[in-house]
């Protein structure tokens, strides 16, 4: 099948006739590395809520209605079209408690791509009167219907079906294993990489970014998919579930990586586009990106295996194979630490996000502060985490105590674990959790 994906020519110019002058060959011009297009984890990992009247099986059809009735409840503000609503609006529209309503909000200022947006900076007594934007609620409330990838088989899952959690729609991916057999067992068979759920949210993504850029956009005269347009204002929202850019690059705003509105005039507002050609945009950079994805993948299969950014433990208590990697642009990663002693300093993490996964009978200590931290099928570990500023989510652990102070955390589908916790807001527990002992909850005031 053609790839029609926009890219940057990989054909380097010719190098211009050598001078007479000089025999010194011309050295050639290299071409500038292709920006792919990649999903924000964090709506994914820290963003999915377990409340069964968030989830509208029927896409658009409901939201649109909701999304109607929320600009009729919202306050705008005269200086920008910018529709706001507050939880008791939230509540009535979606029919769910005041609680609930709250929760979606603190929530959302925790995953909000906008660092500016005034829910991010406001303290918890203002963010009622902040409320969130109606277009960011919209795209919040869609993703909500996202699955993770589900784990392949076990030979020996009905043995351990009565002992370990099953699968939830709600926490996406869980082996019928416990961390202790995963360990055991070739658990890399078992469980998806990082490449896995990258590959797997853009494919949710491919298959719903017509659905959703139908709900951000507006009609224009005319008939039929040229009748949808979008400004790039309503562009930008979509940066709630994706980014452009690369290890070593900042993330760009979407609007500086689109065509239609690369150049656009910052005194003159952009002339909309029409949402198809949008729509292909994105669904060609999306193909891109998982084609670079798969042969990415499949030359680290075929080619030798080399440890990126392998670190020493503190003791060598036993033998591990150890792996630890970072990037600029995603998450950390500690992966596979097994009896051992381990530390990691704010010096040795490149990015804002860490992953602990899979690790046994350790003591991990991570002396950083981070936005964003999850530890993931540990068990017999004590696991420190430095000040996290958005959210720490701990899912599928056994026998693990967690240290930490976050701005709130997520608890899903753990047994016998211990929390030493100074949080912001209440705990969020969820999914099937047995015997967490001895919970400590710090309420912080530090706004």
């Amino acid at each position: 099948m053609t790839d029609s994906s926009p890219r940057s020519s990989t054909t380097e110019p010719s190098p211009p006739p050598p001078s007479a002058s000089t025999s010194s060959p011309t050295t050639p011009i290299a071409s500038s590395p292709q920006i792919y297009i990649h999903p924000r984890r964090e709506p994914f990992e820290h963003g999915l809520l377990p409340i069964p009247k968030l989830i509208f099986s029927d896409g658009t059809q409901s939201l649109a209605s909701i999304k109607d009735k929320l600009l009729s409840l919202s306050s705008s503000s005269s200086s920008e079209s910018t529709h706001r609503v507050n939880s008791a609006a939230i509540a009535e529209t979606l029919q769910i408690s005041p609680d609930h309503a709250r929760l979606v909000l603190d929530t959302i200022s925790s995953v909000l791509h906008n660092d500016t947006d005034p829910l991010v900076n406001a303290k918890p007594s203002e963010i009622d009167d902040v409320g969130i934007g109606v277009f960011d609620l919209v795209v919040f409330l869609y993703v909500q219907s996202y699955k993770r990838l589900l784990p392949k088989g076990h030979r020996d899952s009905a043995a351990v079906a009565d002992v370990w959690p099953s699968t939830s729609a709600f926490d996406g991916f869980l082996s019928a294993l416990t961390p202790l057999q995963l360990v055991r067992s070739n658990s890399r068979r078992f469980m998806p990489s990082q490449a896995d759920e990258e590959a797997h949210q853009l494919s949710y993504l491919q298959k719903h970014l017509g659905n959703i850029l139908a709900l951000l956009a507006d009609t224009a005269e005319g008939e039929g998919e040229d009748s949808l347009v979008l400004s790039i204002e309503k562009l930008e929202h979509l940066g709630f579930l994706v980014y452009f850019g690369e290890k070593g690059s900042e993330r760009t705003p979407l609007s500086q990586n689109a065509p239609f509105f690369a150049n656009s005039d910052p005194d003159m507002p952009a002339v909309p586009v029409p949402a198809a050609q949008v729509l292909d945009w994105l669904l060609q950079n999306i193909a891109s990106t998982l084609e670079h994805i798969s042969e990415r993948v499949s030359a680290k299969e075929n080619g030798p295996t080399v440890a990126s950014d392998q670190d020493v433990p503190m003791t060598d208590v036993g033998s591990t194979s150890a792996k630890a990697s970072t990037s600029a642009r995603g998450p950390s990663f500690i992966e596979g630490i097994s009896k051992s002693s381990y530390v990691k300093h704010a010096s040795d993490l490149k990015g804002t996000s860490l992953k602990v996964i899979n690790c046994h009978e350790s003591v991990i200590y991570i002396l950083a502060p981070l936005r964003y931290a999850t530890v993931y099928g540990c068990s017999d570990a004590t696991i420190v985490l430095g000040a996290v500023g958005k959210a720490v989510r701990v899912e599928h652990c056994e026998r693990v105590h967690v240290i930490a102070a976050a701005k709130r955390i997520c608890i899903a589908n753990c047994r016998e674990c211990v929390f030493f916790l100074g949080v912001n807001q209440q705990p969020l527990i969820v999914g099937d959790n047995h015997k967490l002992q001895d919970l400590l909850f710090f309420f912080l005031a530090i706004y």
